[in-house]
Formats: C-alpha cells, sequence, structure tokens
C-alpha cells in the first residue's frame, strides 16, 4: 500500500541527504518487508543518474551492475549488493547539472509554438546523390580531423546562445 511508497521515499532522500545509516535502514525494512529487490535496484538505477549524475559517473555502472546481480542470483542473496550500492550512493557526491538540464531542454520544446525549427543542413546526413546536392552535410566540420576544437554550430539557428545548463540566452 501507501508503505511501499513512503519507504522508497525514505530511502531515496536519505541516501539524497547521504545518511549511509539511515539508507541501510529503509533497504532493509523494504527487502525484509517482501519488497521485489528489482523494484528497488531500478530505482537506483535512476538515483544515479538523476541525483549523483556527473558528480560521480561511475554511479550509473554500480546502479546497472547491481540490477543484474540482483537479477542472476534473486533474494536473499541480492540484499548484500543492494546494501553496498545503497552506501556507495549514500557516500557519492551528488549533482542534478544534468537532470536540471535535460528538465531545461523539455520546458523548451513544450513551450515551442508553430514547428520545431529544421536540422541545420550542415548536421544532416546525405547519403543520397540527391540530398548532397540539397546541401546536406555541406561545410560539417568532422572534429576528430582536427587538433584544436572546431568552431560550429550544433542547435538551430533560433536556438544559438542557449545554454540549457545555465536556463538563459548568452
Amino acid at each position: 500500500g501507501e508503505e511501499h511508497y513512503n519507504c522508497i521515499s525514505a530511502l531515496h532522500k536519505s541516501m539524497r541527504g547521504s545518511d549511509e545509516n539511515a539508507s541501510l535502514y529503509w533497504l532493509a525494512r523494504m527487502l525484509e518487508g517482501g519488497e521485489d529487490p528489482l523494484y528497488v535496484a531500478r530505482r537506483l538505477v535512476r538515483f544515479a543518474s538523476e541525483d549523483i549524475g556527473l558528480a560521480d559517473p561511475l554511479a550509473l555502472t554500480q546502479a546497472v551492475a547491481a540490477y543484474q546481480g540482483c537479477h542472476f542470483i534473486g533474494m536473499p542473496e541480492c540484499e548484500v549488493i543492494l546494501a553496498q550500492c545503497v552506501v556507495y550512493f549514500a557516500r557519492a557526491p551528488k549533482s542534478i547539472e544534468v537532470y536540471r538540464a535535460y528538465g531545461n531542454v523539455k520546458e523548451c520544446l513544450r513551450m515551442h509554438t508553430g514547428p520545431l525549427p529544421p536540422v541545420p543542413l550542415h548536421l544532416r546526413n546525405a547519403p543520397t546523390r540527391l540530398m548532397k546536392n540539397l546541401g546536406y552535410g555541406k561545410g560539417y566540420k568532422y572534429n576528430p580531423m582536427y587538433k584544436e576544437p572546431v568552431e560550429q554550430g550544433y542547435l538551430p539557428e533560433e536556438l544559438k546562445g542557449t545554454d540549457f545548463f545555465k536556463e538563459q540566452k548568452t
């Protein structure tokens, strides 16, 4: 019932708050109460990107490994896998930079009126002669061929200067 959601919320917020003891408590309460370990593992995968993100990019690897470990061996053996992941997450640095930036992109798309801006011609793939003749791919600079950073736009012209990480136009 409702306690299912209350306990997962408490686990999530305990890890976010870097409280490893409370995180283990809520995990154990869920698992000992019969919660599906794969449900907990799925929530940990989400937490890895939502709350830890780029502060520790290996967190997502930890979460996916924990999910796979739980899938392979099940309860009760997988409890220690989840416990290790939960403590790792509680101790990990946190960053919501990507989570916020992606939310800003979604908001930009929702607020847009009319047709969405076209993909710039130089970014379009040109698998046919007709597409090449129409200018698809023309002027594209293949970054690995350059030693220095390449000056090249990647957003549609209408979004030039938009920085979704800063939530404002530059």
